[in-house]
């Protein structure tokens, strides 16, 4: 346990500091070669924990503290001391003697350990006295930044409470079949044969009752599933397209959603994306399904003269750059990595995106606008102005396509999916 605790700490830090959790727990997978498997677990489960309730342990360990601590690691492993207390199944006793020996390879004064002996032991103490107290600020009882949950509840004053509560969950595991191949009916039986429990959901989704390495997914390697969001697989469904068309996934590494609609209709698809790191991924996720793109190019979409052919698209995806507020569940790094003004700078991407995507698109067309979002300023305000600037679009309406309760195309976090938004817009 010392050296899951001490990495975590670490690890924790880095993203406290403006690293991503991706990132950082990475970077540990690459430099820690002695790590065993267990332990490895182990630490991505006590990273994604602190991070997901570090809100409520900062205000615990503020409650506990008299004075500033010198390290910040040593900091960080007293809230992972403190998410294990409250939030693990090991026992405390072996929680606080471990993370007092993780703490002398942090500091060479005996202090250190005599601090997390004192804190650690001091909260068990007072473990009901200093929830309840702690629970008084918002930032602690719903481990969100204080700007998030003021902009959340002026938009959704019925539903924040619930929203903020579920995006704290552990996020279930879906899986999309591929059409091209099986059934969904017929891979819940493969999975049963391999011992792993699904449910079906609407819209021919599998959810896991527990999570699963991918390795251990029958055929995955051969491309009979991929691992995706509920929410998530609405896009290609909802976007409508048809054998011969000529599509466009703008925004589309790592490939989900390109391999989606290819699994769904023979189309003539380009993906395209920003990233040239990212690119390789939607050839390695094609390759995997057995399924081929019209091409796969690195480019800007708000800069399309610098590659596109000049033939319009029947079809265009715009899943676009955003906050990713709808997804922390499965991101928690991001409610603290994200800084209000960022919304602003997300919604001046978006709109460049969508000026240039729209004149792509031919007349007739459609374009699903895409985020993983729940803030209005990145979605229907976004659209909205859209809307009142170009005169040749129409939002159609898609909650009677979808199975699945948009509220004006809002899909809000739910124990079966994350936060996501839909628009889509015909070209008349």
């Amino acid at each position: 346990m010392v050296k899951s605790q001490l990495v975590a700490a670490d690890t924790v830090n880095r993203v406290l500091s403006g690293a991503s959790l991706t990132s950082s727990l990475q970077k540990v997978w690459n430099t820690e070669k002695d790590i065993s498997a267990q332990q490895r677990g182990s630490i991505q489960d006590i990273s994604y924990g602190v991070l997901r309730f570090y809100g409520q342990l900062d205000a615990l360990l503020g409650l506990l503290l008299k004075k500033p601590i010198w390290n910040d690691t040593l900091r960080c492993l007293l809230l992972v001391g403190l998410y294990q207390l409250i939030y693990s199944r090991a026992s405390p006793y072996a929680i606080v003697d471990n993370a007092v020996s993780a703490s002398r390879y942090l500091e060479e004064s005996r202090s250190a350990g005599g601090l997390v002996n004192a804190i650690l032991r001091n909260f068990l103490r007072q473990k009901t006295t200093l929830l309840e107290k702690a629970a008084e600020s918002e930032t602690a009882r719903y481990s969100y930044p204080s700007w998030w949950i003021r902009k959340l509840r002026a938009q959704y004053p019925a539903d924040y409470q619930t929203m903020l509560l579920e995006s704290n969950q552990r996020p279930s595991m879906t899986l999309r079949v591929n059409a091209r191949q099986t059934t969904s009916l017929e891979y819940q039986d493969c999975l049963s044969r391999n011992g792993i429990a699904s449910r079906a959901r609407k819209n021919n989704i599998l959810e896991l009752e527990q999570p699963v390495a991918v390795e251990k997914l029958p055929g995955f390697a051969q491309g009979l599933a991929s691992v995706q969001d509920a929410g998530a697989q609405l896009a290609a469904p909802l976007l409508d397209a048809r054998d011969g068309m000529r599509v466009l996934d703008a925004c589309a590494a790592p490939g989900g959603k390109s391999a989606h609609l290819l699994e769904l209709a023979d189309v003539e698809l380009t993906a395209v994306d920003n990233d040239t790191l990212r690119i390789d991924g939607i050839t390695q996720n094609l390759a995997r399904l057995h399924l081929h793109a019209y091409r796969v190019l690195h480019g800007d979409a708000a800069h399309y003269e610098t590659w596109w052919d000049g033939k319009p698209f029947d079809r265009i995806l715009a899943d676009v750059p955003c906050s990713a507020s709808g997804v922390t569940r499965r991101h928690p790094d991001i409610k603290w990595l994200r800084r209000e003004g960022d919304i602003v700078q997300f919604a001046v991407k978006q709109a460049a995106i969508l000026h240039g995507l729209w004149q792509m698109l031919n007349r007739g067309g459609k374009l699903l606008y895409a985020t993983c979002s729940v803030f209005a300023e990145e979605n229907k305000l976004q659209v909205g102005h859209f809307l009142g600037h170009h005169p040749d679009a129409r939002l159609l309406p898609i909650s009677r396509i979808s199975q699945t309760k948009l509220v004006d195309g809002q899909l809000l976090p739910t124990p079966h999916n994350d936060g996501f938004y839909y628009a889509l817009l015909h070209k008349v």
